[in-house]
Protein backbone atom coordinates (compact mmCIF):
# COMPACT_ATOMS: atom_id res chain seq x y z
CA UNK A 1 0.00 0.00 0.00
CA UNK A 2 1.34 3.44 -0.95
CA UNK A 3 0.34 6.68 0.76
CA UNK A 4 1.48 10.29 0.68
CA UNK A 5 1.13 12.02 4.04
CA UNK A 6 2.22 15.05 6.03
CA UNK A 7 5.24 14.58 8.33
CA UNK A 8 3.13 14.37 11.49
CA UNK A 9 1.33 11.29 10.16
CA UNK A 10 4.58 9.61 9.09
CA UNK A 11 6.18 10.28 12.47
CA UNK A 12 4.89 7.11 14.17
CA UNK A 13 3.34 3.77 13.26
CA UNK A 14 0.33 4.62 15.42
CA UNK A 15 -0.31 7.81 13.45
CA UNK A 16 0.09 5.89 10.18
CA UNK A 17 -2.37 3.21 11.30
CA UNK A 18 -4.94 5.81 12.28
CA UNK A 19 -4.52 7.60 8.94
CA UNK A 20 -4.91 4.37 6.94
CA UNK A 21 -7.94 3.39 8.98
CA UNK A 22 -9.61 6.72 8.31
CA UNK A 23 -8.71 7.04 4.62
CA UNK A 24 -9.23 3.40 3.60
CA UNK A 25 -12.23 2.70 5.78
CA UNK A 26 -10.47 -0.08 7.73
CA UNK A 27 -11.52 -0.73 11.33
CA UNK A 28 -8.56 0.57 13.38
CA UNK A 29 -8.94 -2.30 15.84
CA UNK A 30 -8.11 -4.81 13.09
CA UNK A 31 -4.77 -3.18 12.16
CA UNK A 32 -2.40 -5.06 14.42
CA UNK A 33 0.86 -3.87 12.90
CA UNK A 34 2.21 -1.52 10.21
CA UNK A 35 5.54 -2.15 8.55
CA UNK A 36 7.10 0.70 6.58
CA UNK A 37 8.80 -0.78 3.51
CA UNK A 38 9.93 2.46 1.86
CA UNK A 39 10.07 6.04 3.08
CA UNK A 40 11.15 9.22 1.33
CA UNK A 41 10.69 12.93 2.00
CA UNK A 42 9.47 15.22 -0.78
CA UNK A 43 10.50 18.78 0.09
CA UNK A 44 10.15 20.30 -3.37
CA UNK A 45 7.07 22.28 -2.37
CA UNK A 46 6.38 24.44 0.66
CA UNK A 47 4.19 21.72 2.12
CA UNK A 48 6.66 18.95 2.81
CA UNK A 49 5.21 15.49 2.22
CA UNK A 50 6.35 11.97 3.04
CA UNK A 51 5.90 9.08 0.60
CA UNK A 52 5.37 5.71 2.28
CA UNK A 53 5.09 2.15 1.03
CA UNK A 54 3.36 0.08 3.71
CA UNK A 55 2.51 -3.47 4.60
CA UNK A 56 -0.54 -3.80 6.84
CA UNK A 57 -1.18 -6.75 9.13
CA UNK A 58 -4.93 -7.17 9.57
CA UNK A 59 -6.01 -9.31 12.51
CA UNK A 60 -2.52 -10.84 12.68
CA UNK A 61 0.97 -10.01 13.84
CA UNK A 62 4.15 -10.42 11.77
CA UNK A 63 5.56 -13.93 11.99
CA UNK A 64 8.87 -13.03 10.32
CA UNK A 65 11.70 -10.65 11.12
CA UNK A 66 11.76 -7.29 9.40
CA UNK A 67 14.99 -8.40 7.70
CA UNK A 68 16.21 -11.52 5.91
CA UNK A 69 18.64 -13.53 8.00
CA UNK A 70 21.81 -15.13 6.63
CA UNK A 71 23.14 -18.41 8.04
CA UNK A 72 26.88 -18.67 8.70
CA UNK A 73 28.26 -22.25 8.96
CA UNK A 74 31.38 -23.52 10.73
CA UNK A 75 34.33 -23.09 8.35
CA UNK A 76 37.14 -23.86 10.77
CA UNK A 77 38.33 -26.67 8.47
CA UNK A 78 37.69 -24.80 5.21
CA UNK A 79 40.28 -23.54 2.74
CA UNK A 80 42.11 -20.45 3.98
CA UNK A 81 41.54 -17.13 2.25
CA UNK A 82 43.51 -14.11 3.43
CA UNK A 83 41.50 -10.87 3.61
CA UNK A 84 43.74 -7.81 3.92
CA UNK A 85 41.77 -5.02 5.59
CA UNK A 86 38.73 -5.08 7.87
CA UNK A 87 36.80 -2.17 6.46
CA UNK A 88 33.33 -2.61 4.93
CA UNK A 89 34.71 -4.50 1.91
CA UNK A 90 36.84 -6.84 4.01
CA UNK A 91 34.06 -7.52 6.51
CA UNK A 92 31.48 -8.40 3.88
CA UNK A 93 34.00 -10.40 1.90
CA UNK A 94 34.84 -12.42 5.03
CA UNK A 95 31.20 -13.07 5.86
CA UNK A 96 30.46 -14.11 2.28
CA UNK A 97 33.46 -16.45 2.28
CA UNK A 98 31.94 -18.14 5.33
CA UNK A 99 28.65 -18.54 3.48
CA UNK A 100 30.60 -20.26 0.71
CA UNK A 101 32.37 -22.61 3.13
CA UNK A 102 35.77 -20.89 3.10
CA UNK A 103 37.80 -19.79 6.11
CA UNK A 104 38.68 -16.08 6.14
CA UNK A 105 41.97 -15.01 7.73
CA UNK A 106 41.39 -11.28 8.24
CA UNK A 107 44.41 -9.09 8.91
CA UNK A 108 43.98 -5.46 9.94
CA UNK A 109 46.83 -2.97 10.38
CA UNK A 110 44.91 -0.94 12.95
CA UNK A 111 43.26 -1.67 16.27
CA UNK A 112 39.84 -3.03 17.12
CA UNK A 113 37.01 -0.56 16.89
CA UNK A 114 36.87 0.15 20.64
CA UNK A 115 40.59 0.71 21.20
CA UNK A 116 40.64 2.78 18.05
CA UNK A 117 38.43 5.38 19.77
CA UNK A 118 41.23 6.21 22.20
CA UNK A 119 43.57 7.10 19.36
CA UNK A 120 40.89 9.23 17.72
CA UNK A 121 40.51 11.15 20.97
CA UNK A 122 44.26 11.86 21.02
CA UNK A 123 44.05 13.44 17.58
CA UNK A 124 41.62 15.97 19.00
CA UNK A 125 43.19 16.53 22.41
CA UNK A 126 46.91 16.28 21.63
CA UNK A 127 46.94 17.00 17.88
CA UNK A 128 48.72 13.65 17.43
CA UNK A 129 48.02 11.18 14.62
CA UNK A 130 48.82 7.49 15.06
CA UNK A 131 49.93 6.30 11.61
CA UNK A 132 48.24 2.90 12.09
CA UNK A 133 45.15 3.82 14.13
CA UNK A 134 43.13 6.82 13.00
CA UNK A 135 39.93 7.74 11.14
CA UNK A 136 40.93 5.61 8.14
CA UNK A 137 42.94 2.72 9.63
CA UNK A 138 41.48 0.23 12.09
CA UNK A 139 38.53 -2.11 12.43
CA UNK A 140 35.63 -0.86 10.30
CA UNK A 141 37.90 1.23 8.08
CA UNK A 142 37.08 4.80 7.11
CA UNK A 143 33.37 3.96 7.19
CA UNK A 144 33.28 3.16 10.91
CA UNK A 145 33.52 6.82 11.91
CA UNK A 146 31.94 8.55 8.95
CA UNK A 147 28.30 8.37 9.97
CA UNK A 148 27.50 4.97 8.48
CA UNK A 149 25.80 6.49 5.44
CA UNK A 150 24.39 3.64 3.36
CA UNK A 151 22.95 5.42 0.34
CA UNK A 152 24.40 4.27 -2.96
CA UNK A 153 23.58 4.58 -6.65
CA UNK A 154 25.43 1.34 -7.37
CA UNK A 155 22.78 -1.30 -8.05
CA UNK A 156 24.21 -3.21 -11.01
CA UNK A 157 26.95 -5.29 -9.43
CA UNK A 158 25.25 -6.97 -6.50
CA UNK A 159 22.49 -6.90 -3.97
CA UNK A 160 22.27 -3.66 -2.00
CA UNK A 161 19.35 -5.19 -0.11
CA UNK A 162 21.54 -8.09 1.02
CA UNK A 163 24.09 -5.67 2.48
CA UNK A 164 21.40 -3.75 4.37
CA UNK A 165 19.84 -6.94 5.68
CA UNK A 166 23.20 -8.15 6.99
CA UNK A 167 23.68 -4.85 8.81
CA UNK A 168 20.27 -5.33 10.44
CA UNK A 169 21.15 -8.89 11.43
CA UNK A 170 24.13 -7.55 13.36
CA UNK A 171 22.27 -4.80 15.18
CA UNK A 172 21.48 -1.89 12.85
CA UNK A 173 17.98 -0.41 12.97
CA UNK A 174 15.60 -1.92 10.44
CA UNK A 175 14.76 1.65 9.38
CA UNK A 176 17.75 1.41 7.01
CA UNK A 177 15.65 -1.00 4.91
CA UNK A 178 13.00 1.62 4.27
CA UNK A 179 14.69 5.03 4.37
CA UNK A 180 15.55 6.58 1.03
CA UNK A 181 18.91 7.78 2.43
CA UNK A 182 19.67 5.25 5.18
CA UNK A 183 22.39 5.68 7.77
CA UNK A 184 23.34 3.88 10.97
CA UNK A 185 25.11 6.64 12.88
CA UNK A 186 28.63 7.05 14.21
CA UNK A 187 27.45 6.23 17.74
CA UNK A 188 25.89 2.87 16.78
CA UNK A 189 28.00 1.53 13.92
CA UNK A 190 30.97 0.36 16.05
CA UNK A 191 28.77 -2.15 17.94
CA UNK A 192 27.47 -3.49 14.62
CA UNK A 193 31.05 -3.94 13.38
CA UNK A 194 32.00 -5.77 16.58
CA UNK A 195 29.08 -8.16 16.12
CA UNK A 196 30.18 -8.90 12.56
CA UNK A 197 33.70 -9.66 13.73
CA UNK A 198 32.39 -11.92 16.49
CA UNK A 199 30.43 -13.89 13.88
CA UNK A 200 33.56 -14.35 11.75
CA UNK A 201 35.41 -15.80 14.75
CA UNK A 202 32.43 -17.87 15.92
CA UNK A 203 32.26 -19.49 12.48
CA UNK A 204 35.92 -20.49 12.63
CA UNK A 205 37.51 -17.57 10.84
CA UNK A 206 40.35 -15.49 12.24
CA UNK A 207 40.79 -11.74 12.80
CA UNK A 208 44.24 -10.33 13.56
CA UNK A 209 44.65 -6.68 14.62
CA UNK A 210 47.80 -4.55 14.47
CA UNK A 211 48.98 -6.84 11.68
CA UNK A 212 50.27 -4.86 8.72
CA UNK A 213 50.78 -6.40 5.30
CA UNK A 214 54.21 -5.48 3.92
CA UNK A 215 54.66 -7.90 1.00
CA UNK A 216 52.73 -10.32 -1.18
CA UNK A 217 54.15 -13.83 -1.62
CA UNK A 218 53.72 -15.38 -5.05
CA UNK A 219 54.89 -18.44 -6.94
CA UNK A 220 56.47 -18.48 -10.36
CA UNK A 221 56.82 -22.04 -11.72
CA UNK A 222 56.52 -23.39 -8.19
CA UNK A 223 59.29 -21.20 -6.70
CA UNK A 224 58.15 -18.88 -3.90
CA UNK A 225 59.28 -15.32 -4.56
CA UNK A 226 58.51 -11.89 -3.23
CA UNK A 227 56.40 -10.03 -5.76
CA UNK A 228 59.11 -7.41 -6.23
CA UNK A 229 61.43 -10.11 -7.66
CA UNK A 230 58.87 -11.84 -9.85
CA UNK A 231 59.09 -11.79 -13.63
CA UNK A 232 56.51 -10.89 -16.21
CA UNK A 233 55.04 -14.42 -16.39
CA UNK A 234 51.65 -15.29 -14.97
CA UNK A 235 52.16 -15.51 -11.23
CA UNK A 236 50.18 -17.15 -8.44
CA UNK A 237 49.68 -15.74 -4.96
CA UNK A 238 50.65 -17.90 -1.98
CA UNK A 239 50.16 -15.55 0.94
CA UNK A 240 51.43 -12.35 2.50
CA UNK A 241 54.22 -11.12 4.73
CA UNK A 242 53.09 -9.04 7.69
CA UNK A 243 54.64 -6.96 10.42
CA UNK A 244 53.41 -7.56 13.98
CA UNK A 245 55.04 -5.41 16.68
CA UNK A 246 58.16 -5.06 14.57
CA UNK A 247 58.40 -8.77 13.81
CA UNK A 248 58.13 -10.14 10.26
CA UNK A 249 55.83 -13.13 9.73
CA UNK A 250 54.43 -15.05 6.80
CA UNK A 251 50.78 -16.04 6.45
CA UNK A 252 49.82 -18.54 3.76
CA UNK A 253 46.45 -19.00 2.08
CA UNK A 254 44.78 -20.29 -1.06
CA UNK A 255 44.12 -16.73 -2.27
CA UNK A 256 44.30 -13.12 -1.10
CA UNK A 257 41.58 -10.47 -1.13
CA UNK A 258 43.19 -7.03 -1.10
CA UNK A 259 40.69 -4.68 0.62
CA UNK A 260 43.06 -2.09 2.06
CA UNK A 261 40.98 1.08 1.64
CA UNK A 262 41.58 4.38 -0.14
CA UNK A 263 44.25 5.71 2.24
CA UNK A 264 46.79 2.84 2.31
CA UNK A 265 49.38 4.71 0.30
CA UNK A 266 52.15 2.39 1.41
CA UNK A 267 50.30 -0.44 -0.36
CA UNK A 268 50.14 1.55 -3.59
CA UNK A 269 53.86 2.31 -3.37
CA UNK A 270 54.63 -1.34 -2.71
CA UNK A 271 52.54 -2.54 -5.67
CA UNK A 272 54.20 -0.01 -7.98
CA UNK A 273 57.67 -1.08 -6.88
CA UNK A 274 56.75 -4.78 -7.11
CA UNK A 275 55.53 -4.53 -10.68
CA UNK A 276 51.95 -5.46 -9.77
CA UNK A 277 49.94 -3.47 -12.30
CA UNK A 278 48.13 -0.34 -11.14
CA UNK A 279 47.03 2.88 -12.83
CA UNK A 280 46.29 6.45 -11.80
CA UNK A 281 42.61 7.15 -11.11
CA UNK A 282 40.58 10.33 -10.86
CA UNK A 283 39.51 11.72 -7.47
CA UNK A 284 37.77 14.84 -6.17
CA UNK A 285 39.22 17.38 -3.75
CA UNK A 286 37.98 20.49 -2.03
CA UNK A 287 36.83 21.54 1.42
CA UNK A 288 34.40 20.61 4.18
CA UNK A 289 31.60 23.20 4.32
CA UNK A 290 29.77 23.72 7.63
CA UNK A 291 26.46 25.57 8.07
CA UNK A 292 24.21 26.01 11.10
CA UNK A 293 21.82 23.06 10.88
CA UNK A 294 18.84 25.32 11.48
CA UNK A 295 19.75 27.37 8.41
CA UNK A 296 19.91 24.26 6.20
CA UNK A 297 16.55 23.14 7.65
CA UNK A 298 15.02 26.53 6.81
CA UNK A 299 16.37 26.43 3.26
CA UNK A 300 15.48 22.84 2.44
CA UNK A 301 12.07 22.78 4.13
CA UNK A 302 11.05 26.30 2.96
CA UNK A 303 10.12 27.24 6.50
CA UNK A 304 11.53 29.89 8.83
CA UNK A 305 10.77 27.56 11.73
CA UNK A 306 13.13 24.94 10.32
CA UNK A 307 12.30 21.26 10.48
CA UNK A 308 9.84 21.43 13.34
CA UNK A 309 8.92 18.45 15.50
CA UNK A 310 8.34 15.75 12.90
CA UNK A 311 11.07 16.10 10.27
CA UNK A 312 14.72 14.97 10.43
CA UNK A 313 17.66 17.30 10.00
CA UNK A 314 17.61 18.38 6.36
CA UNK A 315 20.01 17.05 3.75
CA UNK A 316 21.11 18.61 0.48
CA UNK A 317 22.79 17.48 -2.70
CA UNK A 318 24.37 19.84 -5.22
CA UNK A 319 26.12 19.21 -8.51
CA UNK A 320 27.18 21.36 -11.44
CA UNK A 321 29.87 21.62 -14.11
CA UNK A 322 32.47 24.38 -14.16
CA UNK A 323 34.96 24.52 -17.04
CA UNK A 324 34.40 20.88 -17.91
CA UNK A 325 34.81 19.43 -14.41
CA UNK A 326 32.22 18.39 -11.87
CA UNK A 327 31.69 20.42 -8.69
CA UNK A 328 29.47 18.73 -6.14
CA UNK A 329 28.57 18.07 -2.54
CA UNK A 330 29.89 14.86 -1.03
CA UNK A 331 29.15 12.88 2.15
CA UNK A 332 26.58 15.32 3.55
CA UNK A 333 26.24 15.06 7.35
CA UNK A 334 23.06 16.67 8.75
CA UNK A 335 23.35 17.60 12.41
CA UNK A 336 26.91 16.28 12.41
CA UNK A 337 30.47 17.39 13.02
CA UNK A 338 33.79 17.76 11.18
CA UNK A 339 36.70 15.48 12.12
CA UNK A 340 40.46 15.30 11.47
CA UNK A 341 41.03 12.40 9.07
CA UNK A 342 44.80 12.49 8.44
CA UNK A 343 46.65 9.17 8.41
CA UNK A 344 50.16 10.49 8.92
CA UNK A 345 52.30 13.40 9.99
CA UNK A 346 52.35 16.75 8.22
CA UNK A 347 48.86 16.27 6.79
CA UNK A 348 45.56 18.05 7.26
CA UNK A 349 42.55 16.09 6.00
CA UNK A 350 38.95 16.69 7.06
CA UNK A 351 35.86 14.52 6.93
CA UNK A 352 32.36 14.61 8.40
CA UNK A 353 30.07 12.35 10.41
CA UNK A 354 26.77 12.34 12.28
CA UNK A 355 25.32 10.49 15.27
CA UNK A 356 22.24 8.38 14.66
CA UNK A 357 19.82 11.12 15.78
CA UNK A 358 21.56 13.77 13.65
CA UNK A 359 20.76 16.20 16.40
CA UNK A 360 23.78 18.51 16.31
CA UNK A 361 23.63 22.26 15.78
CA UNK A 362 25.68 22.21 12.59
CA UNK A 363 25.45 20.38 9.28
CA UNK A 364 28.41 19.80 7.00
CA UNK A 365 29.29 18.41 3.61
CA UNK A 366 32.32 17.92 1.46
CA UNK A 367 32.38 20.39 -1.44
CA UNK A 368 34.72 19.02 -4.04
CA UNK A 369 36.03 19.44 -7.57
CA UNK A 370 36.64 16.57 -9.98
CA UNK A 371 40.30 15.85 -10.68
CA UNK A 372 41.24 13.61 -13.62
CA UNK A 373 44.67 12.03 -14.12
CA UNK A 374 45.34 14.32 -17.06
CA UNK A 375 44.84 17.34 -14.77
CA UNK A 376 47.89 16.40 -12.73
CA UNK A 377 51.43 17.15 -13.89
CA UNK A 378 53.61 14.28 -12.66
CA UNK A 379 57.12 14.91 -11.46
CA UNK A 380 59.57 13.46 -13.98
CA UNK A 381 61.06 11.31 -11.20
CA UNK A 382 57.65 9.96 -10.10
CA UNK A 383 55.90 6.80 -11.18
CA UNK A 384 53.09 8.20 -13.38
CA UNK A 385 50.66 5.67 -11.88
CA UNK A 386 51.12 7.40 -8.51
CA UNK A 387 50.84 10.96 -9.84
CA UNK A 388 47.29 11.59 -8.55
CA UNK A 389 48.25 10.21 -5.15
CA UNK A 390 51.27 12.52 -5.01
CA UNK A 391 49.04 15.47 -5.94
CA UNK A 392 46.70 14.48 -3.11
CA UNK A 393 49.59 14.20 -0.65
CA UNK A 394 51.05 17.56 -1.62
CA UNK A 395 47.71 19.32 -1.16
CA UNK A 396 47.34 17.83 2.33
CA UNK A 397 50.90 18.88 3.22
CA UNK A 398 50.28 22.40 1.94
CA UNK A 399 47.12 22.59 4.04
CA UNK A 400 49.11 21.53 7.12
CA UNK A 401 51.70 24.23 6.42
CA UNK A 402 48.99 26.87 6.07
CA UNK A 403 47.59 25.91 9.45
CA UNK A 404 51.00 26.30 11.10
CA UNK A 405 51.82 29.55 9.31
CA UNK A 406 48.63 31.10 10.59
CA UNK A 407 49.28 30.24 14.21
CA UNK A 408 47.81 26.74 14.48
CA UNK A 409 49.13 23.48 15.91
CA UNK A 410 49.57 20.03 14.34
CA UNK A 411 45.96 19.40 13.29
CA UNK A 412 44.65 22.97 13.33
CA UNK A 413 42.93 23.48 10.00
CA UNK A 414 42.95 26.58 7.77
CA UNK A 415 39.44 27.95 7.29
CA UNK A 416 37.54 30.79 5.64
CA UNK A 417 33.98 32.07 5.63
CA UNK A 418 32.11 30.93 2.55
CA UNK A 419 31.12 34.33 1.11
CA UNK A 420 34.58 35.72 1.82
CA UNK A 421 36.08 32.85 -0.18
CA UNK A 422 33.79 33.49 -3.13
CA UNK A 423 34.63 37.21 -3.07
CA UNK A 424 38.38 36.71 -2.55
CA UNK A 425 38.50 38.28 0.93
CA UNK A 426 40.35 37.18 4.04
CA UNK A 427 38.05 36.31 6.95
CA UNK A 428 39.08 38.41 9.95
CA UNK A 429 37.08 36.24 12.32
CA UNK A 430 35.53 32.80 12.08
CA UNK A 431 32.23 31.35 13.30
CA UNK A 432 32.03 28.49 15.77
CA UNK A 433 32.86 25.07 14.43
CA UNK A 434 32.56 21.42 15.43
CA UNK A 435 36.14 20.75 14.33
CA UNK A 436 37.68 20.21 17.76
CA UNK A 437 41.42 20.57 16.91
CA UNK A 438 40.56 24.15 16.00
CA UNK A 439 40.69 26.39 12.93
CA UNK A 440 42.65 29.47 11.92
CA UNK A 441 41.73 32.09 9.34
CA UNK A 442 43.48 31.48 6.04
CA UNK A 443 42.98 32.72 2.45
CA UNK A 444 41.94 29.43 0.84
CA UNK A 445 41.02 31.35 -2.32
CA UNK A 446 44.69 32.31 -2.65
CA UNK A 447 46.64 29.13 -1.88
CA UNK A 448 44.34 26.38 -3.13
CA UNK A 449 45.28 25.32 -6.69
CA UNK A 450 43.87 27.95 -9.02
CA UNK A 451 41.56 25.62 -10.96
CA UNK A 452 40.11 24.14 -7.76
CA UNK A 453 39.54 27.51 -6.10
CA UNK A 454 37.93 29.00 -9.23
CA UNK A 455 35.61 26.04 -9.76
CA UNK A 456 34.55 26.05 -6.11
CA UNK A 457 33.82 29.78 -6.27
CA UNK A 458 31.69 29.40 -9.39
CA UNK A 459 30.00 26.31 -7.97
CA UNK A 460 29.10 28.15 -4.76
CA UNK A 461 27.63 31.03 -6.74
CA UNK A 462 25.47 28.59 -8.69
CA UNK A 463 24.34 26.70 -5.59
CA UNK A 464 23.53 30.00 -3.90
CA UNK A 465 21.18 30.85 -6.75
CA UNK A 466 19.53 27.43 -6.48
CA UNK A 467 18.98 27.75 -2.72
CA UNK A 468 18.58 31.28 -1.44
CA UNK A 469 20.58 31.72 1.75
CA UNK A 470 23.02 28.86 1.11
CA UNK A 471 25.87 31.17 0.04
CA UNK A 472 26.51 32.96 3.32
CA UNK A 473 29.26 34.06 5.66
CA UNK A 474 27.55 32.04 8.38
CA UNK A 475 29.04 28.99 6.62
CA UNK A 476 32.64 27.96 7.24
CA UNK A 477 34.98 26.28 4.74
CA UNK A 478 37.58 24.02 6.34
CA UNK A 479 40.52 22.64 4.34
CA UNK A 480 41.06 20.14 2.86
CA UNK A 481 38.78 17.30 1.80
CA UNK A 482 40.87 14.90 -0.28
CA UNK A 483 39.97 11.32 0.63
CA UNK A 484 36.83 11.09 -1.49
CA UNK A 485 38.07 7.98 -3.30
CA UNK A 486 41.24 6.08 -4.15
CA UNK A 487 43.82 7.86 -6.34
CA UNK A 488 44.90 4.50 -7.78
CA UNK A 489 43.12 1.56 -9.42
CA UNK A 490 44.59 -1.92 -8.93
CA UNK A 491 43.95 -3.63 -12.26
CA UNK A 492 41.77 -6.72 -12.28
CA UNK A 493 40.08 -8.87 -14.90
CA UNK A 494 36.46 -7.86 -15.39
CA UNK A 495 35.27 -11.47 -15.58
CA UNK A 496 37.27 -13.24 -12.87
CA UNK A 497 37.94 -10.17 -10.68
CA UNK A 498 41.51 -11.42 -10.22
CA UNK A 499 44.49 -9.18 -10.73
CA UNK A 500 45.42 -9.05 -14.40
CA UNK A 501 48.76 -10.85 -13.94
CA UNK A 502 48.64 -12.48 -10.49
CA UNK A 503 46.35 -15.49 -10.09
CA UNK A 504 44.60 -15.73 -6.74
CA UNK A 505 45.04 -12.03 -5.95
CA UNK A 506 41.67 -10.27 -5.81
CA UNK A 507 41.78 -6.43 -5.54
CA UNK A 508 38.52 -5.29 -3.95
CA UNK A 509 36.53 -2.35 -2.76
CA UNK A 510 37.21 1.34 -2.58
CA UNK A 511 40.96 1.02 -2.10
CA UNK A 512 41.29 -0.97 -5.31
CA UNK A 513 39.24 1.61 -7.22
CA UNK A 514 36.04 -0.42 -7.63
CA UNK A 515 33.67 1.06 -5.05
CA UNK A 516 32.73 4.30 -3.37
CA UNK A 517 31.14 4.20 0.07
CA UNK A 518 30.14 1.57 2.59
CA UNK A 519 27.43 -0.25 0.66
CA UNK A 520 29.18 -0.39 -2.71
CA UNK A 521 32.33 -1.59 -0.92
CA UNK A 522 30.29 -4.30 0.78
CA UNK A 523 28.71 -5.31 -2.52
CA UNK A 524 32.13 -5.53 -4.16
CA UNK A 525 33.46 -7.54 -1.24
CA UNK A 526 30.68 -10.09 -1.66
CA UNK A 527 31.23 -10.30 -5.44
CA UNK A 528 34.93 -10.87 -4.98
CA UNK A 529 34.30 -13.54 -2.31
CA UNK A 530 32.03 -15.35 -4.76
CA UNK A 531 34.74 -15.24 -7.42
CA UNK A 532 37.29 -16.54 -4.92
CA UNK A 533 34.96 -19.49 -4.28
CA UNK A 534 34.73 -20.08 -8.04
CA UNK A 535 38.51 -19.86 -8.36
CA UNK A 536 39.10 -22.38 -5.58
Amino acid sequence: MQVRVVPQVAYSEQNIAEYVSREAGIDRRTIKHVRVLKKSIDARQRQVMVNLTLRLYINELPTDDAYQKTEYPDVSKGKRVIVVGEGPCGLFAALRLIERGLKPIVIERGKNVRDRKKDLALIKSQQRVDNESNYSFGEGGAGAYSDGKLYTRSKKRGSVEKILNVFCQFGASTSILSDAHPHIGTDKLPAVIEAMREQIIKSGGEVHFETKMTEILIDVRGIALQASRAGAERREVRGVCVEVKGERREIFGESVILATGHSARDVYRYLAAAGIEIEAKGIAVGVRLEHPAHLIDQIQYHNRQGRGQYLPAAEYSFVTQVDGRGVYSFCMCPGGFVVPAATGQEQIVVNGMSPSNRGGQWSNSGMVVEIRPEDVNPNLNDNPNLAVMHFQEELERQCWQQGLQNGGKGQTAPAQRMADFVNGRLSYDLPKTTYTPGVVSSPLHFWLPKDIAHRLQEGFRYFGKQRHGFLTNEALMIGVETRTSAPVRILRDSDTLQHVTVSGLFPAGEGAGYAGGIVSAGVDGERVADMVAEYL
